[in-house]
């Protein structure tokens, strides 16, 4: 396991804030892409009641491999999709970005790039690791398209990796973000009017 997983934090954007993912935010999620099968389908079987997503929830929370957020936009308050810290044994000082999710409705806003910039510098620059790490199925290139925007450098694929939900091979392709690379790339994201930086951390609530 990684030496020192990120703890729980509130991380606040322009669109979004990142909050640690409790079972309070599942009725909001639900609503926002439970049952969607193009939601889930490069992640689990698509929840079809709160019932089943909470229990994926309750999952993550109680993983220690795991640290995940709920999306939530700043304008209503209500939580969209949510995101993940996740270990990745073998390296000391990395940290990998991932079990992402977001509702129909936030995609191809700006949603998915100011997450991305939070978790980034916050793991970068405030926490000191020196390498993000992100990963897609191989057929997913719209998620591949996404990492390489930000910055990502595809480091290889896996073959093989897991099963799919619907019980296919999957191959999985790997990205990685180096903490001297990240300035440039968060300059040139940043400079969009929907996201601001530097995020601010607040402190997760008791």
């Amino acid at each position: 396991m990684t030496a020192t997983m990120p703890a729980p934090v509130t991380l606040r954007g322009a669109a979004v804030r990142l909050e640690p993912l409790t079972p309070a935010h599942v009725p909001d999620l639900f609503a926002a892409g439970g049952g969607d099968e193009e939601v889930w389908r490069w992640l689990a079987p698509a929840p079809r009641s709160e019932a089943e997503l909470a229990s994926l929830a309750r999952g993550l929370i109680g993983d220690d491999r795991h640290v995940p957020f709920a999306v939530v936009l700043e304008e209503t308050g209500r939580a969209v999709g949510w995101t993940a810290y996740i270990d990745t044994p073998g390296f000391d000082r990395s940290v990998e970005i991932g079990w992402t999710w977001y509702g129909r409705a936030v995609w191809r806003t700006a949603v998915n790039t100011e997450c991305k910039v939070l978790l980034i510098d916050h793991a970068l620059d405030r926490l000191g690791f020196n390498r993000v790490q992100l990963k897609t199925d191989c057929l997913n290139t719209r998620s591949q398209a996404a990492i390489r925007r930000i910055g990502g450098i595809c480091e290889g694929t896996l073959r093989r990796h897991r099963r799919r939900p619907d019980g296919t091979w999957r191959d999985t392709v790997y990205f990685g973000i180096l903490d001297e690379e990240w300035p440039a790339h968060r300059a040139r994201l940043t400079a969009r009017p929907a996201v601001l930086s530097p995020a601010v951390p607040a402190p997760a609530a008791p």
